[in-house]
Parts: C-alpha cells; sequence; structure tokens
C-alpha cells in the first residue's frame, strides 16, 4: 500500500500504522478513509494529499 504526503504540512499517512487516534485502524488504504477525514496534523482535507513514489517513502 502507498503511503501519502500532506501538500499543506508534511505529515505521511502510512496505511500501515493507520490513524489510531482518529478511529482509522492499522492496514486502512488511504483510498478507504472516510470522506470526512482530516489531515491529524493540520486538518487538510483528503484533497490536499499526493500519493509518494515507492522511492519516497523511506
Amino acid at each position: 500500500m502507498s503511503k501519502w504526503r500532506c501538500t499543506l504540512c508534511g505529515y505521511i499517512y502510512d496505511p500501515d500504522e493507520g490513524d489510531p487516534d482518529n478511529n482509522v485502524s492499522p492496514g486502512t488504504p488511504f483510498e478507504d478513509l472516510p470522506e470526512d477525514w482530516v489531515c491529524p496534523d493540520c486538518g487538510a482535507s483528503k484533497e490536499d494529499f499526493e500519493e509518494l513514489d515507492v522511492d519516497e517513502e523511506e
């Protein structure tokens, strides 16, 4: 599964970790996040995230 980066603050959503503070279980792909999910760091919407290339995920 791909990681996704917030284009506003740089937060990385890692599907392997999920977002437990916001009731998103580990293993949840970005595409399966609720539509009203927002960046836990800055509150940006899913539209403000970009998929990382495999070589950027390190």
